[in-house]
């Protein structure tokens, strides 16, 4: 495995960071001691870096996982809660739900502006307190907008920046893949730990994923980057392909792209277009259609449908 300094956080971290949204409810919804294995068998090879949120519903796995685990392991969580009490709720649920006293990095979800970050600054300010608490180590942000790692780069409080970053740009809210990476890059030199999201599109590049892997584990302004993985042979198969080795599980994790299922019953309510952060879903006739070109299968709208009527497969 192969270790960065996470900016200037004390946390040293893997390069390849587990992204636990892929085994919970909202994509694979594995069974929790068996995408427990999963992560404990990352653990096993090395990673120290899991990625969770709020929304993902993935402590149970990672609790689970962690069960007599004496390394250290970093753990990064993310809430859209944006006033100090709701924050400090949140916390504190993640806490009790992991069974951890602190939390490695605590982070608001989905920033998109500087104006974001000033109207949800409350929440910042409970992150700080809990950080002076030593609840929390580090406080970020999780974003797709350029526009945001910008102006987090620019905010000394805000230590660690999670940014959509992969090599077609797909999920890019604001601009193109090079004017990412140069925000990045900005970020990156005054010191915030980078770790980037959706490598692979989300999926929608599995079909060049080992290019696209690639690209974003030598992408010389990240420390770390999180990808989705929902079985051992994925964990393995990812850490030949950061070390520059070739694969014996390539031919086994190679699987046709996934995509965003609305079953026909979709009783167009609408949720899930409100929550879209890509404008990838619109009703059309009273239901709700996908625009694929557009979907990064980050299954969020999953988490609002009141009848479970669209999910990742």
């Amino acid at each position: 495995m192969l270790y960065q300094q996470l900016g200037n956080t004390p946390y040293r971290v893997s390069r390849l960071c587990f992204g636990s949204l892929t085994v919970g409810p909202l994509q694979a919804n594995l069974p929790v001691k068996e995408g427990a294995a999963v992560l404990r068998y990352a653990l096993e090879q090395g990673i120290n870096f899991i990625d969770s949120a709020k929304i993902y519903e993935t402590y149970p796995y990672i609790r689970e996982a962690l069960k007599g685990w004496s390394k250290e392991v970093i753990i990064t969580s993310k809430s859209y809660d944006y006033e100090y009490e709701g924050m400090k709720k949140t916390v504190e649920e993640a806490r009790q739900a992991l069974n951890r006293d602190k939390i490695e990095i605590f982070m608001l979800h989905e920033q998109e502006s500087a104006l974001t970050l000033k109207g949800h600054w409350p929440a910042i300010e409970y992150l700080l307190e809990a950080k002076a608490k030593n609840i929390i180590g580090a406080v970020g942000v999780s974003t797709h907008y350029i526009a945001c790692v910008k102006a987090a780069a620019e905010i000394p409080e805000i230590e660690v920046i999670h940014p959509m970053l992969n090599m077609a740009g797909r999920g890019i809210a604001d601009g193109s893949i090079e004017e990412m990476a140069a925000a990045v890059k900005l970020a990156y030199e005054k010191g915030k730990g980078i770790y980037g999201m959706k490598a692979i599109g989300g999926g929608t590049l599995n079909a060049k994923a080992k290019e696209a892997l690639k690209w974003a584990f030598s992408f010389p302004y990240a420390h770390a980057i999180a990808v989705g993985m929902q079985t051992k042979e994925e964990v393995a198969n990812n850490i030949c392909w950061l070390l520059g080795e070739e694969s014996p599980y390539e031919k086994q994790v190679k699987k046709k792209n996934r995509h965003l299922l609305i079953e026909e019953y979709c009783e167009g309510c609408g949720n899930c277009v409100a929550r879209c952060g890509q404008n990838a879903l619109r009703l059309v006739n009273g239901k709700a259609t996908v625009d694929p070109e557009k979907c990064v299968l980050c299954a969020y709208c999953s988490e609002v449908c009141p009848y479970f009527y669209i999910r990742i497969v």
